[in-house]
């Protein structure tokens, strides 16, 4: 009755964690929540007054496929100001990042051809290469290797079929960061293969460790690669569902007429309202948000190891602590479960991210306030001495 692909789709775990939570919250219970990635900051206050400025102006037509041009103008400008060049006709404003991977599943894979993801990573990439007929194919990384992948793995997991790799930094669910160099030797790999790199940045700016010389944007190292971003996180529009893609000059046309035929147009408050998020004032409250990220990075972390967690490679970007809980002697799935019905604390398995070491990691969220996780620490000490774990 359905097409084959879906039965191949794998549930989104964390969205069904906070569905039995909002079910715990509705019945009463005050759950604590790190197991979703929206931060819990409103979206900036000069973003939303544009916002209402657009609709009370009439800007609630189709724009452009590829977006309103003063938009591709200002991230030109963002990305201009980081010291890189970008022509705004390679600027693609998009439906959220989920509609710039659409995209680029659309423009580069065929069906039968192979997209290197890895494991663990964002639990949607494998959908994007099944829409357009095309497989996953899954590199495994580890804390050795700061759960980035070496050149080296993605040429090992390279097979005659394979087209290119969907890599993230910051990554999710680790927070882990691919450096210049690392990336370098990474696009000189895929470029010795004919295969394309497509890279996920959308938490680029939540930064926890202030070494952004050595972990820039993709574009200072490569021309050539397609580039990924999203107002969601740093900017804090997550319910605008606007995005963008960089791709290389010769692939602009192409992507233009895919995403008029698939999408007409982003939202077109969103993009006005948007124009708002690269203005000195919004800047300035990013980065008192990521300041924040920092502060509760540092808790959780040191809250999590003093109750005896191992976290083999502290979060640099993004706001995910990954952690390994094998000193519980419970496998992810069942702690997360007994965690959240028991003593009403949301946390995500390893088994939304892959299947490598799956059992023996979870992710933690540091999207909600201090308070609040203090709370959910407190609680995660009376599970372990409940479960005889501590």
């Amino acid at each position: 009755m359905f097409a084959k692909r879906v039965n191949e789709i794998q549930p989104f775990r964390v969205m069904e964690v906070l569905a039995r939570a909002a079910e715990l919250e509705a019945a009463g219970h005050r759950v604590v929540h790190f197991e979703v990635g929206e931060p819990d900051f409103a979206t900036a206050a000069p973003i939303v007054e544009a916002g209402r400025r657009a609709l009370a102006e009439g800007h609630t037509k189709y724009t452009p496929a590829t977006g309103i041009m003063p938009l591709r103008e200002a991230i030109a400008g963002y990305y201009e100001a980081a010291g890189v060049a970008v022509a705004t006709q390679r600027i693609i404003v998009t439906s959220g990042a989920s509609g710039g991977l659409t995209l680029l599943a659309a423009l580069l894979l065929d069906p039968g051809d192979e997209l290197l993801i890895t494991d663990p990573g964002y639990p949607c990439n494998e959908v994007f290469a099944r829409l357009a007929g095309a497989l996953p194919r899954p590199v495994v990384v580890g804390p050795n290797d700061q759960f980035q992948p070496q050149e080296s793995d993605l040429l090992a997991a390279w097979g005659p079929h394979t087209r290119g790799a969907l890599l993230a930094s910051p990554a999710n669910p680790t927070g882990a960061m691919l450096s210049r160099q690392r990336l370098h030797a990474i696009c000189r790999a895929l470029q010795q293969r004919g295969g394309f790199l497509i890279l996920d940045e959308i938490y680029q700016g939540i930064y926890l460790q202030q070494h952004t010389a050595e972990y820039p944007t993709g574009l200072a190292v490569a021309d050539d690669i397609y580039v990924l971003n999203s107002f969601s996180k740093y900017f804090g529009m997550t319910g605008w569902r606007l995005g963008w893609v960089v791709v290389p000059e010769a692939a602009a046309d192409a992507v233009t007429r895919l995403a008029q035929n698939l999408f007409i147009s982003p939202s077109t408050p969103a993009q006005y309202a948007a124009l708002q998020a690269f203005s000195a004032e919004a800047q300035a409250i990013h980065q008192q948000r990521v300041d924040a990220f920092n502060q509760r990075a540092g808790l959780l972390v040191q809250g999590l190891q003093q109750l005896g967690f191992r976290i083999p490679v502290p979060p640099q970007g993004a706001f995910y602590v990954y952690v390994d809980i094998s000193h519980t002697g419970l496998d992810s799935g069942e702690f997360c479960r007994r965690l959240l019905d028991e003593f009403y604390v949301a946390v995500t398995p390893g088994a939304d991210f892959g299947s490598h070491d799956a059992g023996r990691y979870v992710r933690f969220a540091f999207t909600t306030d201090e308070a609040s996780m203090r709370l959910g620490l407190a609680r995660l000490q009376q599970a372990l001495s409940a479960w005889g774990a501590a």
